[in-house]
């Protein structure tokens, strides 16, 4: 099975897991979604640190996705210092079939869109700056590069045009 590995990045409010579980529920079953928040809070219930076991344990799954999926999606803020290189194997173990976004939102924008989540009560302005990566992009070849200016709607036709483009 040729998988294809979508990777979604940005900051905390960015809009990354709307359009992940969205492209999900578009692309269907055969799509697995792995969030970050979920694998590290809530399964590993570990901080984001260097060598943290959630990204071994996003990888594995990745792996198995890759193998069992039509379509990988992983989403979080998925910072550089502690998920490049592992981000870059996994775009490596797809055979570069993989489509890497990254959000960059200001951050003014970033806490207005978390004060409509539903879970805005679980933390505010402090952990947001204390988290806040500047232009954090991976660096790969063909990364797109979405702003304040770019909608949902936008978003998920840019992503499902580039499934339908061959290997990138």
């Amino acid at each position: 099975m040729q998988s294809t590995l979508i990777i979604i990045r940005g900051n905390s409010g960015s809009g990354k897991t709307t359009i992940a579980q969205q492209l999900q529920k578009e692309l269907g079953p055969g799509t697995m979604l792995i969030s970050q928040d979920v694998i590290r809070r809530d399964i590993l219930h570990t901080k984001d640190r260097e060598g943290n076991p959630s990204i071994q344990l996003i990888q594995n799954i990745a792996i198995y996705g890759k193998e069992h999926c039509n379509h990988v999606i992983i989403e979080g803020i998925l910072g550089n210092k502690n998920y490049q290189a592992m981000l870059h194997e996994l775009i490596t173990l797809f055979n570069k079939q993989a489509i890497v976004c990254y959000f960059d939102i200001p951050f003014a924008e970033t806490l207005k869109r978390h004060q409509t989540k539903p879970n805005a009560h679980e933390f505010g302005v402090q952990k947001m700056q204390e988290w806040w990566l500047d232009k954090d992009y991976l660096g790969v070849p063909n990364e797109i590069i979405w702003t304040a200016q770019d909608t949902p709607t936008e978003i998920l036709h840019s992503l499902h045009e580039q499934l339908k483009k061959p290997s990138q």
